[in-house]
């Protein structure tokens, strides 16, 4: 089952302390995972892309398992799809489906709802 936690806003300055780097982002990219299932991998993150950052460096991606996302705030282009995602923009992706890279224009917050837990062997 997922963790729970009782409403709280991940994106107020008295949380900042919780987003990691990812690795290899020199700091233009911030992940914070709100909830996750610890026997499925199945979990819901919030990603913060810094403005002007390309994750071309990341190359496409895709995954063996489904994934949503919605586009919280900021605007964000994807290399794959040859089009910009605004607020409000949502995706569901099937496993395999090539997405990115991406490029920020401004600061962008995704919500991701992964599924690892349903993954294609």
């Amino acid at each position: 089952m997922k963790s729970t936690r009782t409403y709280w806003n991940p994106l107020a300055e008295q949380n900042s302390d919780q987003w990691e780097v990812i690795d290899g982002s020199d700091g233009n990219l911030l992940q914070l995972t709100i909830a996750e299932d610890p026997q499925t991998g199945d979990y819901t993150r919030l990603t913060k892309f810094k403005s002007g950052y390309s994750t071309d460096a990341f190359g496409a991606k895709s995954h063996d398992y489904p994934e949503e996302i919605f586009v919280v705030s900021g605007r964000l282009y994807d290399k794959a799809f040859d089009m910009w995602l605004e607020p409000g923009f949502y995706a569901s992706r099937p496993p395999g489906e090539i997405h990115g890279p991406f490029i920020a224009d401004g600061d962008v917050v995704i919500l991701e709802m992964s599924y690892p837990g349903q993954a294609i062997k």
